[in-house]
């Protein structure tokens, strides 16, 4: 091209992203980190070559359709795409490319702090402090369940769910894990497969869900998937919010059937479920998965590099559409 690629940013990025997209680019960044409704995303879109996107923009097939001519690639800053209409990219030749890979470790952290924080009932004691409600110690006070050689079940062992199985094996823990294949051996590590969820299920003393968000995987955690579960058991998710229903998780926490549960996602976070705010054994985090600074670097370089190889004619590393 005979000027930089005009970008336009949806949201906020971190200073060394948009230092980058400065020197590369022309980009209309939003440093006011508003959220762009898709009417405005629309008019924003008008003579700009590339969109860069997060999870936040609703890029429905019409706002899509409401793109200006110029926009021929969408760089979302995200692993998961689930936010942008493919078909409506697809059917108008919108390259989509997302953001893999780079954000395993940093999620795997929050599953693992979200396995000890539910297991160990941290969010619970950490009100005490803050209530000044902490009275003498007791020998049957605040009790958890150990994690240390504990049974985790995976549902999904990509690489988030491989990076947990890792940490895992730290805290001795006995490792099993539901997916739609078997892993080789020297992926697996030991861990046993489930070829069924149900037989999976039915080990998991603390249950870790990182499956992606399909039709087929939307409140697949439910009641009559609960119910399987061990007494006590311990749910955790970090994947998508709407894997899990959460009038039945809930519904599992306020019965005595699970022990805790550990959330970082939400379905139509940030509105969450209120039922959650009012138990005492859902430790939550708001979405904090990828939130390091070293991940959300990576995360916008990320993006940036496939805008690059787009721009330079060759085929961007991670094409979605």
């Amino acid at each position: 091209m005979s000027e930089k690629p005009r970008v336009l940013v949806t949201r906020r990025l971190p200073d060394n992203v948009e230092t980058r997209l400065k020197n590369d680019y022309r980009p209309d960044l939003n440093p006011d980190d508003k959220l762009y409704p898709g009417d405005e995303l629309v008019a924003r879109s008008a003579g700009v070559d590339a969109v860069l996107p997060c999870p936040t923009d609703k890029m429905t097939a019409d706002v899509i359709n409401g793109l200006d001519d110029s926009v021929k690639v969408i760089a979302t800053f995200s692993v998961g795409h689930e936010h942008i209409d493919s078909q409506a990219a697809a059917a108008r030749g919108i390259t989509v490319t997302n953001t893999p890979d780079v954000l395993t470790d940093a999620t795997a952290e929050i599953a693992m702090l979200l396995i000890l924080g539910a297991a160990r009932r941290a969010a619970e004691g950490e009100r005490m402090i803050y209530d000044q409600t902490w009275g003498a110690w007791a020998p049957t006070g605040m009790r958890g369940i150990e994690v240390t050689g504990n049974r985790i079940g995976i549902v999904g062992m990509g690489r988030i769910g491989q990076a947990l199985a890792e940490r895992a094996r730290g805290f001795g823990m006995d490792v099993h894990y539901h997916n739609r294949s078997r892993l080789p051996a020297d992926k697996e590590k030991g861990a046993t497969f489930h070829e069924d969820l149900d037989s999976l299920l039915a080990v998991s003393n603390i249950l870790s869900v990182h499956c992606p968000s399909s039709p087929e995987t939307v409140k697949l955690i439910n009641a009559e998937r609960l119910a399987k579960l061990p007494d006590d058991a311990i749910v955790v998710n970090t994947a998508r919010g709407n894997v899990v229903d959460d009038e039945d998780l809930i519904a599992a926490l306020k019965s005595g059937k699970l022990f805790a549960a550990g959330l970082d996602v939400y379905d139509g976070e940030p509105n969450i479920h209120p039922g959650y705010r009012e138990l005492t054994n859902a430790f939550l985090l708001p979405h904090l998965g990828s939130a390091t600074r070293e991940t959300r670097d990576a995360m916008g370089f990320r993006a940036l590099d496939n805008l690059d190889a787009f721009f330079a004619g060759k085929e961007p590393p991670d094409r979605v559409v």
